[in-house]
Formats: C-alpha cells, structure tokens, sequence
C-alpha cells in the first residue's frame, strides 16, 4: 500500500515537473505571440489613423471611407491573433478557433438574427446606398442629415436636435426619401383670394415675387409658377410652385420657403386683393326664430336709443 502511495505520488509530481519544464520551454513563445498581438493591434491603430488623416480628407464618398477603415482595423487585428497562435505553437488552436467559430456564426446566426441581418445590411449599404454623408434623408417618419453608417446601425441627425440611430436593415428594406441627391427640392403652398378678385392679376403678382428672389432656383429644367388649385368655400386656392437648392435643407425649404409665404401674403393685401377666412353657415332648428346675437344687437339699440334721447 505504502509503495503505491509512493508511486501516485511520484507521478503527480513528475507530471507537475513535466508541465512545468513544457511551460517554461513554451513561454518565450507565447510571450513572443503576445507581442505580436499587441504589435498587431499597434500596427492596425497605426494604418487606420494613417488611413483616416490622408484618404478620408481627399474620399469622394466620406461614409464608404470611413466604413473601409474599421473593416481595416478589425481584419489587421484578427490577422494579428492568427499570427500570434502561430508564433506560440497553437497553430492547433488557430485552427479550432476558426472551426468553432464558423460553427457559432450558424449558432449565433439563429440566435441575433437581428444583429446579422443588420450586419450584412451594413455591408451592403457601404457599396450600394441611396444617400452620403449630410445628405437629407427621410426614413419612415424619421427625417434628418445623415451624419455616419456603422456595422449595425445609420447615425441621423433630426432638425430639432436628435440623434438617432437607425438599424441598417431598416434602412435598405424600407423606402429612403432622398431630399439632397441632385440638390433640388420642389416646394409649394397654398394662398386663397376672394371670388370678387382678379385671378390673373394675383398671380401675376405671385409670379414677379417669384422671378424676383434670388434664393430659389431660375432655370429651364425648374419652373416656378402659380395657377388655380380649387374653388373653396369662401376663396379661391391658388397654389404656388417653386424649386430650392436643397444642400443646406433647413435655410431652402422651411427659411425661404416662409419669407415667400409672408411677401406674398403682404403684396396682395398692398395690392387691394381680399384674402377671407372661412365662412361659416349657420343653421336653426326647431322653433327658435331668430339668434342670439341679434337679440343682443336689439338690446344694445335699444340702450343707444335712451341714451340720445
């Protein structure tokens, strides 16, 4: 019994030794492939920046240059690791990492549908998308500038401050409403004139406001005019067209637009044009004969009449 104690013993403590004398052979390699990583992540950071000061400056398409650079520093470091395994003699262990992780991509593909879906969506808007960086963009009801495309997600600016981070897979199945692509957005409104008026004469006057601002666009492919858009209950509705230079979105179509609005509205009343409000009709039921407010009109007479006399 004694001697087989002994021998447990013996071999714990040679298999200890033996280890130990494979970890001290094995360490100057995995310090050598730990090196390489961080060299590796190093060399990544170092090309990515590299990539970023002198490509992205002079990139025609910002948002394809900056979606290229962390494709850059992700595939450099992944490469840095796989090099490391080697370095350190876990070339078997290279190989069961890739294994096993294309068996969690299935795995994980079932799991974060979401995220993959999103992921692939990413790739795919990089290389093909209806939009660039500050275009303006409406995305369901989500309207803003496009301020970055990530892996997973688009970064929106709203108007009114927001940030919103819309998921690619979002993007590239649903409609994308372009507003900046040529640089050119129709913009319109309505004004209405009394029946009495003269249609021709307002819009006339509509048309030399038009010609005369210099912030709309005046060429023959954008024509801006006015004409007869419907006979409403107590006006006449002329619709106004004109065309914006959309690249500063905010100042064209919201700005401009309003300043026409309000020089329209001002020339049509210096010109002696009625612009009415809707008129109401109103009914009596029943056995009432007459208002309130003419009952109110005979008391206030009534009150004058003793007044003067």
């Amino acid at each position: 019994m004694l001697i087989l104690q002994q021998t447990a013993s013996e071999t714990v403590i040679n298999s200890v030794g033996n280890y130990y004398n494979t970890f001290l052979e094995v360490l100057p390699r995995i310090a050598l492939g730990i090196l390489v990583i961080i060299v590796g992540v190093l060399i990544a950071k170092l090309v990515t920046n590299i990539y970023r000061k002198r490509i992205l400056k002079k990139a025609n398409d910002p948002l394809m240059a900056r979606f290229l650079a962390q494709s850059i520093k992700i595939i450099l470091t992944l490469i840095a690791i796989l090099i490391a395994l080697q370095v350190a003699g876990l070339s078997g262990v290279a190989t069961g990492i890739l294994t096993a992780a294309g068996g969690a991509a299935i795995v994980l593909g079932f799991a974060f549908q979401d995220i993959g879906k999103n992921f692939l969506a990413g790739i795919i808007l990089a290389f093909n998308r209806p939009f660039n960086i500050n275009d303006t963009i409406k995305v369901n009801d989500l309207f803003g500038k496009v301020k970055e495309l990530n892996f997973r997600y688009m970064h929106i600016k709203t108007f009114d401050g927001k940030d919103i981070y819309v998921p690619n897979s979002d993007v590239l199945t649903k409609p994308v409403e372009n507003y900046t692509a040529d640089g050119f957005f129709r913009n319109d409104f309505v004004v209405g004139i009394g029946y009495e008026d003269d249609i021709e004469a307002a819009k006339k006057i509509i048309q030399t406001i038009l010609d005369k601002n210099n912030y709309i666009v005046h060429d023959e492919d954008h024509e801006n005019f006015a004409f007869e858009d419907e006979l409403a209950a107590s006006t006449v509705n002329l619709k106004v067209f004109f065309w914006v230079n959309t690249f500063d979105y905010r100042k064209s179509a919201i700005i401009v637009r309003g300043n026409i609005i309000r020089e329209v509205k001002q020339q049509l009343e210096k010109e002696g044009f009625n612009l009415p409000a809707d008129i109401k009709e109103l009914k009596l039921y029943g056995n009432e004969k007459d208002i309130p407010l003419r009952v109110i009109n005979e008391i206030q007479q009534l009150e004058s009449d003793k007044l003067k006399s």
